[in-house]
């Protein structure tokens, strides 16, 4: 058993049994319980209990995402491994500026569209992705070629320790 405090979340969901299926894959393990409308995973790593209430007029659209930071560059690439056997995996990041962060990651996406990412934390940087205020609030990174503009800008503000609101580099 994990150890507590552990996070729980609750999303409703329009067809459970495609998010029973889904998340079976994706979490690889069954539901502890699925009841009418609703199924729950308790699960040890990462700790977190998560149930889902099939109820198709509360699904939200602008949620955001969910994810989880696993412990080492090797756990990120095993369970990319697996999602990539069950063809789950919607994109890879590797290496990538996001969220004041330099992070490798992967994302999935639930039979309602919920994006999911698990990410390894390489370090801090000193910029956000301009996308994640600006333009989709439901995942944070860029895409490749504005990607690497941000990197460019994120090396010369390191050497002249400023960024210019705007530039993507913050």
């Amino acid at each position: 058993m994990s150890d507590f405090p552990r996070m729980h979340v609750s999303l409703y969901v329009s067809n459970l049994a495609a998010t029973v299926n889904f998340y079976t894959n994706f979490f690889g393990q069954p539901a502890d319980k699925i009841k009418d409308r609703y199924a729950k995973y308790v699960l040890d790593q990462p700790a977190l209990v998560i149930s889902f209430i099939e109820n198709a007029e509360r699904v939200h659209a602008n949620f955001g995402h969910l994810g989880f930071q696993v412990a080492t560059k090797e756990e990120m690439e095993a369970r990319l491994k697996v999602a990539r056997e069950q063809n789950l995996v919607s994109k890879e990041e590797i290496g990538t500026a996001c969220c004041y962060a330099i992070q490798d990651k992967f994302w999935v996406n639930d039979p309602d569209g919920t994006q999911w990412e698990v990410y390894y934390f390489h370090e801090d940087v000193e910029f956000n992705d301009p996308l994640y205020t600006e333009q989709d609030s439901a995942a944070c990174c860029m895409p490749e070629q504005i990607e690497e503009k941000a990197e460019e800008k994120m090396k010369l503000t390191e050497i002249n320790n400023e960024c210019t609101p705007g530039s993507g580099c913050c």
